[in-house]
């Protein structure tokens, strides 16, 4: 790669894309990576406030920006993910082939980007992505860059990849709606319809609803049976407040074999618990998911629907960007 005169340029191969841009009404690549520079392209090309232009000559030694975008999404494409081979002005985009559970390495993404003119940018790790969404887009920072410095990046990820994508199991569930005021019919069950939509995208069906009022025993009593009658997981939703009649977490906690917590940091749904009876997740629902579009559940559930089981810590750690 050298640099010329843009007047000096008529029959040079360019070798990056040259991006234009007029407001409100155009921003692409006017000119394109291998175009030949013609007379006519000079005026639009000062137009565009390009005084010099990079033009290809060959050197071993280097590697163009779109050959070094190619490499570093190799290293970042794992399970269930792929990419369409087009490279636009020095970038290329990671995408997700199925709806599942996205998880990002974290540590080796730290360490590529921590890498001199390399950048990687994803979604947030343990979030559901849809098939064929964007996951990960990544370049280099200048047009062309030293081989050895693929070749770092290459070594610091060995046999690692950026990004995967875990599918979503099919899971039965049963929703037990406790409250005297929906079982002695004062009030309509409004949280069912609402949940069973919310479970869909992951690939879960809510099989039975359940109204055992708000008596400790009977809540524990069909949590049990749901279990028993192969439930792959029970949502509990109403009385997981501090009311005197909101029994819902006693009853769980009796249930089960182990509690993961009671209480997220995370808004809204800090009322939220999570516990296991083996490993069946018993889940505790505060109301604000039948209502707000976006709760602890949409941080927590994709995990267990991709067959994870979420920590104490893991919880925890929502707090950082828990208010939602």
């Amino acid at each position: 790669m050298k640099k010329v005169r843009t007047e000096d340029s008529v029959g040079m191969v360019l070798c990056h894309d040259l991006t234009q841009i007029i407001k409100d009404e155009y921003k692409g690549a006017r000119f394109k990576k291998g175009h030949i520079v013609k007379k006519e392209d000079i005026d639009v090309l000062l137009s565009m406030g390009k005084e010099h232009l990079y033009v290809w000559e060959n050197d071993d030694s280097m590697v163009h920006e779109n050959d070094a975008a190619r490499i570093l999404i190799e290293i970042a494409k794992g399970e269930n993910t792929n990419y369409n081979n087009v490279v636009s002005e020095g970038k290329i985009t990671l995408t997700s082939q199925i709806d599942g559970l996205l998880k990002i390495d974290t540590d080796l993404l730290y360490k590529l980007n921590s890498v001199d003119m390399v950048m990687m940018a994803t979604k947030n790790n343990n979030i559901a992505i849809e098939k064929y969404s964007p996951i990960l887009s990544t370049r280099v920072i200048p047009l062309v860059v030293k081989k050895e410095l693929m070749e770092k990046c290459k070594d610091i990820a060995k046999d690692k990849k950026v990004a995967k994508v875990i599918p979503f199991r099919k899971l039965k569930a049963t929703m037990i709606a406790t409250g005297e005021e929906i079982l002695k019919g004062r009030i309509k069950d409004n949280f069912s319809p609402v949940l069973k939509e919310k479970v869909k995208k992951f690939n879960t069906e809510i099989t039975d609803v359940i109204y055992p009022g708000d008596n400790v025993d009977i809540i524990k009593e069909n949590i049990d049976k749901a279990i028993e009658n192969g439930a792959d997981v029970v949502f509990c939703t109403g009385g997981m407040s501090v009311d005197p009649d909101d029994n819902t977490p006693l009853a769980i906690r009796k249930s089960s074999s182990k509690v993961i917590t009671y209480g997220a940091p995370v808004l809204p749904g800090a009322m939220f618990m999570l516990a296991y009876k083996n490993d069946i997740p018993i889940i505790g629902l505060p109301g604000c998911v039948m209502y707000s579009k976006k709760t602890v559940f949409d941080l927590v559930y994709p995990l267990i629907a991709a067959g994870e089981k979420p920590t104490k810590d893991y919880i925890v750690r929502l707090g950082e960007g828990g208010l939602l």
